[in-house]
């Protein structure tokens, strides 16, 4: 069995913003480069235990909600949209080994795919 610490290494790895939100919509983990983006660029505060809902304009609300639905309904990766700093944005969905949704994460990469 791999220890915790070592699966959050791994996630650490990840050169591109991994957010994880639970099923309640609220935040449980940011690898490395999240917190780089959120803590330090954006000059925000520890998000983890936070609502997804109070990291976004209130107009947001639904179209998150409308995300989910699309992972409750099975789907298991989508994409949103590219951001004004010309990134990929998407959303996975997190499963358990029978199928159930854990909660999902926002992946935020080059639009092209490169690395950084």
């Amino acid at each position: 069995m791999v220890s915790e610490a070592t699966l959050r290494a791994i996630l650490d790895t990840v050169r591109h913003p991994v957010v994880f939100v639970d099923t309640d919509h609220v935040i449980r983990y940011l690898n490395r480069a999240a917190e780089q983006r959120y803590y330090r660029q954006r000059g925000l505060s520890d998000l983890v235990g936070s609502s997804l809902f109070d990291c976004h304009k209130p107009e947001s609300r639904e179209a998150i909600l409308r995300q989910y639905g699309r992972l409750e309904a099975g789907e298991h990766e989508f994409f949103v949209k590219i951001n004004d700093e010309n990134e990929r944005v998407s959303v996975v969905a997190v499963r358990d080994r029978n199928g159930a949704l854990l909660g999902y994460y926002e992946r935020i990469e080059p639009a092209g795919g490169a690395s950084p």
